[in-house]
């Protein structure tokens, strides 16, 4: 199946001091999206943005905001990330682990939670509560966890895989995702998102494991010339 590449800047990396000028620079590169990363310091260990960004970000652009939500009970703020103007809203599998199976081993940077399995039925709800408000609902998956989202494929119009642990930028590309993004591939015909430590060496094992969809955070803001950085991405 041949997906158009597309590449979402994640505005992590960005300079939020500068946050207009940093989000023209990704309009200026010809870049698909931006990718906003919401942490709560909860589900992972850091905090960054919320809705007042999101909201920020939206008056500054027109592009795509695919805003990723990296917090406990996403539920709750749905509709606040849709009244600040996202356009793809994306919830974790594993803020839904059914029973005691989600693990973790402490909140710090380079550990993350995972499970393998989740509340089928919560998911499928908060999927549709994101739909019902005329949003692209995506799902994601940490590193650790296996392919445990098989039943609820058909109510996810995107899949994110985490190729670092969530939680802090500037980390290493985890290739042990790679087989999930392929074996999700063959099931799937949706849009696949990888996210974390992509850059134009390991992006094309990424395209050819099946994703179309290639978040760049180090990578992108860190490059001089940023449409050469995205065209690297896209072209392998």
């Amino acid at each position: 199946m041949n997906k158009k590449i597309l590449v979402a800047p994640s505005l992590l990396s960005a300079d939020f001091s500068i946050l207009k000028e940093e989000i023209k620079k990704v309009e200026d590169s010809g870049a698909d999206m931006i990718h906003v990363d919401v942490m709560d310091g909860h589900f992972v260990p850091n905090i960054t943005i919320g809705p007042l960004i999101v909201e920020a970000a939206r008056r500054c652009t027109k592009m795509v905001l695919d805003v990723h939500l990296m917090i406990e009970e996403p539920h709750r703020f749905i509709k606040d990330f849709v009244e600040a103007g996202s356009d793809i809203i994306t919830i974790h599998a594993e803020a839904y682990a059914q029973g005691s199976r989600l693990k973790a081993e402490g909140l710090k940077k380079g550990v993350s939670k995972s499970t393998d399995k989740i509340d089928e039925a919560r998911v499928k709800e908060v999927l549709a509560q994101i739909k019902s408000f005329r949003k692209t609902p995506g799902l994601s998956l940490n590193p650790d966890s296996p392919l445990c989202i098989e039943g609820v494929l058909k109510d996810a119009d995107m899949v994110l895989f985490m190729s670092v642990h969530p939680g802090f930028g500037g980390q290493s590309f985890i290739e042990s995702i790679l087989p999930k993004v392929k074996a999700l591939r063959k099931i799937y015909s949706g849009d696949i998102e990888v996210d974390g430590g992509i850059n134009d060496k390991n992006a094309k094992l990424v395209i050819e494991s099946g994703a179309n969809i290639l978040v760049a955070g180090s990578y992108f803001f860190g490059a001089k010339n940023k449409s050469e950085a995205v065209n690297k991405l896209r072209i392998q």
